[in-house]
Order: C-alpha cells, then structure tokens, then sequence
C-alpha cells in the first residue's frame, strides 16, 4: 500500500464521513483538495498552525471557523497514513 492521506470529518463526537487519497508528505493540500471534493466539503484556510502540525505530526484538524461558509461538522480531521514507517513503540510502563 502506498502513502495516502486519511481524511474525516467528526461530528457529534463520532465519525462522520471519511475517505483516503493517496498522498506524498510533502503535498498533502493537494490531496485534500481531491478528498473534500469527493465528499462534497468546502476547502479550509491552511494556516501557519496547520503546516506546523502537519510537519512535525503528519496530522492537523480544522474547526468550522477555519471555513468561509458554514459546515455540518464540528471539525476536520487529516493524518499523513505511512505504512511502511517504523512502528514507535511506548516507554510507558502500562503499555508493556
């Protein structure tokens, strides 16, 4: 499987829609732009603190007033999808 990016919308605490593009780490816009299109959600504003969190996460989220025009959701999720990255494992004892 290739990279992708994992695209949903949450609403009411719960998933709502989803969908996965593929996608490079470096140009998820445009990946995005091909995923709201397909499931009919405007385009956010990309801001200083998404790139941030893209970059040093691969994930942000979007809140209805990162949108020009009213959404049915309460935000917007996006995750950078690497299936062969290296799996992290957790130095926290409870996770052993």
């Amino acid at each position: 499987m290739a990279t992708a990016l994992w695209v949903r919308t949450i609403r009411h605490h719960r998933m709502d829609k989803q969908i996965v593009e593929p996608c490079t780490r470096q140009d998820p816009q445009t990946a995005l732009e091909r995923a709201l299109h397909k499931l009919d959600v405007a385009r956010p504003i990309w801001l200083e603190k998404n790139q941030r969190e893209w970059d040093e996460f691969g994930q942000t989220r979007f809140l209805p007033d990162a949108f020009l025009e009213s959404v049915p959701f309460e935000r917007l999720e996006i995750e950078y999808i690497d299936p062969e990255a290296p799996k992290r494992h957790s130095t926290d004892p409870r996770n052993q």
